[in-house]
Formats: C-alpha cells, sequence, structure tokens
C-alpha cells in the first residue's frame, strides 16, 4: 500500500544531501538506458528464440523419426546448462528475481554482483526460450536492478540514493519486458518499496521513460496483445459481471500461489540433484514444445488467443490445469524465469470463461469476450501479487484498453478481497519468506 511519507528533514540537510535531485534524475536515465538496451536486446532475442520454436522447429521436424527425441534432449540440456550456470556462477540468478531484489530494498540482504547480468540474460535465453513456462519479467527486474547498483556504486552514491535507483531500474526492467513505462514506474511505488517519495517518484519515472525509449527503437512501439471490442454496457448489472469475473479470479490466484510453493516444497523433498531435476523439467518442457509449441514458453500466445476468442469453451479448464502446473513445475526448475507472464496467460483463461458464463446469465446482451479476458488478467494479478494498480495499469498498456477502468478496478478489488479473506500471502513475499528460511 501506498503511503505519503513527510519530509522532515532539515533544510539544512535537503540541501546538503548526497546527491541533488537533478543529478539523481539524470543518474535515473543512464540507468534507464542501459537497462532499456540490455532488456530489450533480452526480449528481442526472447522473440525470436519463441518464432524458432513455434514456426521454424515444427517445419524442421515434420516427417522427422528423430527430430522429436532430438528435441526433447536439446530442451533438457538447455535447462540443465542454465542451472548449471546459475549454481556455478550467480546463485542468486535462480527463479524470478523480483523477491531477492525485494530482500534487498528492505535491507534483508545486499545487492547482487554485476556478474549476475550475463548469467541472468543467457540462462533465461535458455529456460525461457526452449519453452519452460517462465515469463521474462523477472529476469529483466533483476538485471535492471544489478544494473542500477552498478552505475550508482561507480558514481560513490549515498545509500538512500543507491536504493531508490536500485528500485528505479528494477521498474525500468518491467517497463522493458512488457512495453509498460507507467506500470513500471508504479510497481517501484507499489510493490518494491511501498511509499510516496519525491525522489523515488523522480528516479522510478527517469529510468522508466528513458528505458522505454531506447527499448521501443530495438522492439518498436506497438502494444504486446491486439484487442478490439465494441462499446461496453453501462448498466450496473452488467458491470457486477466483471465483480464476478474478479471473484472467481481471485479464488484461481489463491490456487495458483498455493500450487507454485507446493511444487518448490516438493522439488526440495525430491531425492535428486537440482541438476537432474531441471534436465527431467527440461525433458517435460522439450515434449511439450514437440506436441505443440504454443503451449510452452511463457504463454503469450495464449492469452491473444483468449482475447480473439478463438479457443474452444470446453478446452478452457483442461488448458488452465496444463498451464497451472506446468508453470509451477518449470518454476521448481530453479532456472533464470518469471511469473508474470505465465500468471497473465492464467488470468486471460479465467476471464474467457467467465466471459461465457455471463453471456448464460445473460442472453439478451450480445457480450464481448475481451473486456472479461482483460480484467481476468488484471484480477490474477491483484490476488496473486496483491499489487492492482500496478495490475490495471501493466494491462491497459499491453492492451491499448484505457476505456476499461472502472470494469478493471471491479475485478480487481473483489480478487483482492477473496485473496485476503482466504489469508493467502501475496505470492513475492511468500517466496521471499521461502528464501529467508533457506537462508538460516
Amino acid at each position: 500500500m501506498l503511503q505519503q511519507v513527510p519530509d522532515r528533514t532539515p533544510h539544512s540537510e535537503r540541501t546538503d544531501s548526497s546527491c541533488s535531485l537533478v543529478f539523481l534524475a539524470s543518474a535515473s536515465i543512464l540507468i534507464g538506458i542501459a537497462t532499456g538496451t540490455i532488456c530489450g536486446t533480452f526480449r528481442l532475442f526472447l522473440e525470436w528464440l519463441e518464432f524458432t520454436r513455434t514456426e521454424m522447429a515444427p517445419r524442421f521436424l515434420h516427417g522427422s523419426p528423430w527430430g522429436g527425441f532430438f528435441l526433447v534432449v536439446g530442451v533438457a540440456l538447455a535447462a540443465l546448462a542454465a542451472v548449471e550456470m546459475v549454481r556455478r556462477l550467480a546463485p542468486l540468478a535462480a527463479g524470478s528475481g523480483i523477491p531477492h531484489v525485494e530482500a534487498v530494498l528492505s535491507g534483508i540482504t545486499g545487492p547482487a554482483s554485476w556478474p549476475l547480468i550475463p548469467v541472468k540474460f543467457v540462462g533465461g535465453l535458455l529456460a525461457i526460450g526452449s519453452g519452460l513456462a517462465l515469463g521474462r519479467e523477472g529476469p529483466s527486474v533483476q538485471m535492471g536492478a544489478a544494473v542500477a547498483d552498478a552505475i550508482a556504486r561507480r558514481l560513490s552514491l549515498g545509500r538512500a540514493d543507491c536504493r531508490a535507483l536500485l528500485a528505479a531500474g528494477a521498474g525500468a526492467g518491467l517497463a522493458t519486458a512488457f512495453n509498460a513505462p507507467a506500470a513500471g514506474a508504479v510497481f517501484v511505488l507499489e510493490e518494491l518499496v511501498g511509499q510516496f517519495e519525491a525522489r523515488m517518484v523522480c528516479a522510478a519515472l527517469g529510468a522508466s521513460i528513458s528505458a522505454i525509449m531506447f527499448s521501443r527503437g530495438i522492439l518498436g512501439s506497438q502494444p504486446d496483445f491486439i484487442a478490439s471490442y465494441p462499446v461496453l454496457p453501462t448498466a450496473v448489472a452488467k458491470q457486477l459481471f466483471f465483480v464476478m469475473t474478479g471473484l472467481m479470479t481471485g479464488l484461481l490466484a489463491v490456487g495458483y500461489n498455493r500450487t507454485i510453493l507446493a511444487a518448490l516444497r516438493l522439488a526440495d523433498r525430491l531425492p535428486v540433484s537440482i541438476y537432474t531435476r531441471a534436465t527431467l523439467i527440461g525433458g517435460l518442457a522439450g515434449l511439450v514444445v514437440r506436441l505443440d509449441p504454443h503451449l510452452a514458453g511463457g504463454g503469450d500466445w495464449i492469452t491473444q488467443a483468449a482475447i480473439s476468442n478463438t479457443i474452444n469453451w470446453h478446452l478452457i479448464p483442461l488448458l488452465f490445469v496444463f498451464r497451472l502446473v506446468f508453470g509451477a513445475v518449470s518454476y521448481a526448475a530453479a532456472t533464470p524465469g518469471g511469473l508474470f507472464a505465465p500468471m497473465l496467460a492464467l488470468g486471460a483463461l479465467s476471464g474467457l470463461a467467465c466471459s461465457f458464463v455471463a453471456q448464460i446469465l445473460s442472453p439478451d446482451t450480445a457480450l464481448a469476450t475481451a473486456p472479461f479476458v482483460i480484467v481476468g488478467m488484471a484480477s490474477m494479478f491483484a490476488g496473486s501479487v496483491r499489487s492492482p494498480v500496478t495490475g490495471i495499469i501493466l494491462v491497459m498498456e499491453m492492451t491499448g484498453s484505457s476505456d476499461l477502468v472502472l470494469p478493471l478496478l471491479c475485478g480487481s478489488f473483489s480478487a483482492m478481497v477473496v485473496a485476503g479473506a482466504c489469508g493467502d500471502t501475496p505470492i513475492y513475499e511468500a517466496l521471499r519468506l521461502r528464501a529467508a528460511v533457506g537462508r538460516r
């Protein structure tokens, strides 16, 4: 929750701070440029790997009796290589990286050193690009934070300014991952630091804006997803359907969080090494790629298919359960990779299912499916991460749906209420607590 922090610093100390606001803003722009370039290139490579996996590989493997075998083995070896890099060169690069960034900002642990950046970059390409159900935002956020820390230390800034810039670099990474500058800045204030303070706002805005300006030079400025729908009905009764979407998706978000944590606990208890575990999970991902490459990876294809309403209604439960389990198993491989993109895909499926239910309950009104899908995405984020403002802005920027503010608010509010009533811990807080217990 954001809170206004009063400035009780004496005027003399304010004017003699370790870094003027102008210098802090300049440093944030430099960090944004570096983060946008690195994370934009990371995403560009991921898009090329996804195209190769979904379009080129099936053509190459068609009619080849040994092609499927070599594909499964190749993905397994990619997961093994990613884990090997992490374990030997940068152990903090495992998993999402966002819980570690939050722990650093809370003063629980120290920042990662710069070698994390190439390990997260290459390891993320190997894991996500080969087909594990992981998101690109986790590596981008942690790489942005590592870039910011390296630059801040190089500039010999004070502790408070280093903290502000580290958070800003993490937000710039999120902004680049989803082409969403406003969401990147709000993510810093709502999720990472949880407070509204002028210097933090300035750093977050400077880093996110400059990161997007440079990353769009690499990736282009188009939104991640294409969404088109007619004018929404304004009747209050119809708006209640979005409340229903939030309630249902909030329950599913609780299930998602608990599935992720259960998969990690189960993986810890398995009588195999982490290398064997990663190889087996990579082999499973390779099998998924062989059977249907669109069902592997972060889930963007599923999200777009849900928005476009090209998924048969009777396949939604099966597809949801498959992606839920596959995503949790993929995260348990301990390779670099995030949770946002797979989470949004699940929210999209939930919203699509709710659109069919709403149409049954209101057969006299033609209801577009895309708004329900978009609300489902934001509701899943709100229920799982418990940062509703970030989720709403992120989804609006990703889909270009700024006219869905009221439905998004209804769905996110309902999801938050359900998750809170279930006593569920936000996913990144739960992962951070789990890591803290492991360090003892």
